[in-house]
């Protein structure tokens, strides 16, 4: 749906530059590994969408950079070169391209590579976030909520969500800034989260209260292994989150008007 300005392509490329805070001082915290890194899945990401783009007669997509960034920060080191192809190419494929591209896809891309790296590559190390990346996540979500590409009722329901477990006596000491930075790239995406206002406001509690679950029983885990599990499930129950919002609403409005 087109509205003046506002396509699809202009929502994607407002998220990219709400995520820009984030992956600069990545890329400062990291230096020429960072700029490696992102480069492979600009190559592998974009080999993709140019297939499919030319299957389709559809135009190129700024998703796919969102799609790169996302995975060169999150993504396990020491991977191997085949295991991060396969991987990419069915996560970039199978959650994304084959529903038609960025905007009409259920899950997040990043979020089933990273989820598939996971199951197939257990052993695989994860990284270890720079305690800076939690703080660039501030500005990131920031800029996002006021261009209105970051659901505002989604960090809402986030930080309520996790401020109850921090007063019920969790420490996100190890895990804060994955929650952070999880937050921003994988979860705030208007396109796999959900869509109805009451929807984004469980979204986002669900996301907290998964987070400060898995802070606090699932010790063995890396913080971003765990955050991004918690992402995984998030996602999977949004259409269910804005069925229970739309079944509401059309109880009171039944109650209201009989």
């Amino acid at each position: 749906m087109i509205r003046g300005l506002w396509d699809r392509e202009t929502v994607a490329l407002m998220l990219l530059i709400s995520l820009f805070p984030v992956l600069a001082v990545w890329i400062m915290a990291d230096g020429l590994e960072a700029l490696a890194r992102l480069l492979f899945f600009l190559v592998v990401a974009g080999f993709w969408h140019v297939i499919w783009m030319l299957a389709r007669a559809q135009p190129p997509s700024f998703a796919g950079v969102i799609t790169a960034i996302c995975l060169a920060i999150l993504a396990p080191r020491d991977l191997g070169l085949v295991a991060l192809l396969i991987s990419t190419s069915f996560g970039v494929v199978m959650a994304e391209l084959v529903f038609g591209g960025w905007g009409r896809n259920v899950l997040n891309p990043a979020t089933v590579t990273l989820a598939f790296m996971g199951f197939g590559y257990p052993l695989a190390p994860w990284p270890d976030l720079a305690v800076e990346l939690g703080w660039a996540a501030a500005p990131a979500v920031l800029i996002g909520v006021v261009t209105g590409v970051i659901p505002a009722a989604l960090v809402f329901g986030a930080l309520i969500a996790l401020g109850a477990g921090a007063l019920g006596g969790v420490d996100y000491a190890e895990t804060g800034t994955a929650i952070a930075v999880i937050l921003v790239l994988l979860i705030c995406d208007p396109v796999a989260s959900a869509a109805t206002t009451l929807g984004r406001w469980m979204n986002g509690l669900l996301y907290g209260a998964l987070a400060a679950l898995f802070t606090l029983y699932w010790s063995t885990a890396a913080p971003v292994q765990a955050m991004v599990s918690a992402a995984l499930l998030v996602s999977l129950t949004a259409p269910l989150l804005d069925e229970i919002a739309l079944a509401l609403w059309v109880r009171r409005r039944r109650n209201r008007f009989g």
